[in-house]
């Protein structure tokens, strides 16, 4: 079974290349033609990435990202989700890649079958990084304004947060 799914990607792209020729599509031009696109979306998405991570970072190093997780704190153990997953929410509607980062952190602190260890696991997948996603789909699409999108996918993390951590202490504890 094990070299099923490693054969998996090559025999869908041998699957994808033999339809094209069916098809009579001359599918390198179409590869190369699609990469090119690829490449104009990213040119436009660019600045707006740069200033997401830069602001990602700047609340990092700031401090600032400490204070409104000590701020916040009584609020989440009211709600049963544990402090020390502030960070996470915090970054993670900003940034994949330092969630990622938190959400790792945190693993190797507490460990992998810890309730802290299992609710970040479990929020890293239940939720998405809304301003990433947003600025980059928007972007590419050319909408300026989002209307209710940013709001919608605020309180879809928010949902996602709070099942995170009810989950996790059902199924595990």
């Amino acid at each position: 079974m094990e070299s099923f799914f490693t054969m998996l990607v090559p025999l869908i792209l041998c699957v994808v290349a033999l339809w094209g020729i069916l098809q009579r599509t001359d599918v390198y031009s179409a590869l190369a033609s699609g990469a090119g696109e690829g490449l104009k979306i990213i040119i436009k998405i660019f600045p707006a990435l740069v200033g997401l991570l830069t602001a990602v970072y700047m609340l990092r190093a700031s401090g600032t990202l400490d204070l409104m997780s000590k701020a916040l704190s009584p609020a989440l153990t009211r709600l049963g989700i544990p402090p020390e997953t502030i960070g996470l929410m915090l970054i993670r509607p900003i940034s994949g890649s330092g969630a990622l980062g938190v959400g790792a952190e945190l693993i190797s602190t507490y460990g992998p079958d810890s309730l802290i260890g299992r609710t970040a696991a479990v929020m890293l997948g239940s939720t998405e990084t809304t301003f990433y996603t947003i600025a980059v789909y928007f972007g590419a699409a050319g909408v300026s304004k989002t209307r209710y999108a940013i709001p919608a996918a605020l309180c879809a993390d928010i949902a996602g947060f709070l099942a995170a951590s009810w989950a996790v202490k059902l199924w595990f504890y």
